[in-house]
């Protein structure tokens, strides 16, 4: 059931956070497995994903895998993506490109529902905490930091 949360500012809508760990040299081969099966969208943007900086996966290996049981934890740098999907359709051909493309026999994916906000195009322009209204910061990029790339109403 949909959260009952009212706003002129942004909408909310249903779908599903997709979170993967993976040894941080695979990441952006990840990412290029799913682009083709789901764009990413928020918004007016698309290949949308966050990236965690790199920790540490610990596991044991039990017998019947690919690799010997183990008694000892193994521990292995890693990140975490993660990233949204607004329907159900895609979920599955995201997580079919994610176990082709991982190089875990067991990848650590999670599936979790989740409502996301997606703003109210307009409600912004005069907000003096936006970028656009801002001296140009290092994170904001080249190509968004002239008066070209405002949105206008």
């Amino acid at each position: 059931m949909m959260m009952q949360v009212k706003s002129n500012r942004f909408d909310l809508e249903e779908g599903f956070e997709i979170s993967v760990q993976v040894p941080q040299p695979h990441a952006k081969a990840l990412l290029q497995a799913v682009y083709p099966v789901a764009a990413l969208g928020y918004g007016d943007y698309d290949r949308v994903s966050f990236q965690t900086e790199v920790g540490i996966q610990r596991f044991r290996s039990l017998p019947g895998g690919r690799n010997a049981a183990t008694d000892q934890i193994v521990a292995v740098p890693c990140v975490e993506l993660s990233f949204f999907l607004p329907d159900e359709k895609h979920v599955q051909d995201v997580a079919e490109a994610l176990f082709a493309q991982h190089p875990y026999e067991e990848p650590v994916i999670l599936i979790r529902s989740a409502l996301r906000t997606l703003h109210r195009a307009g409600m912004d322009e005069d907000n003096p905490n936006k970028f656009w209204n801002l001296p140009a910061e290092d994170w904001v990029p080249e190509v968004h930091r002239t008066d070209v790339h405002r949105l206008k109403s």
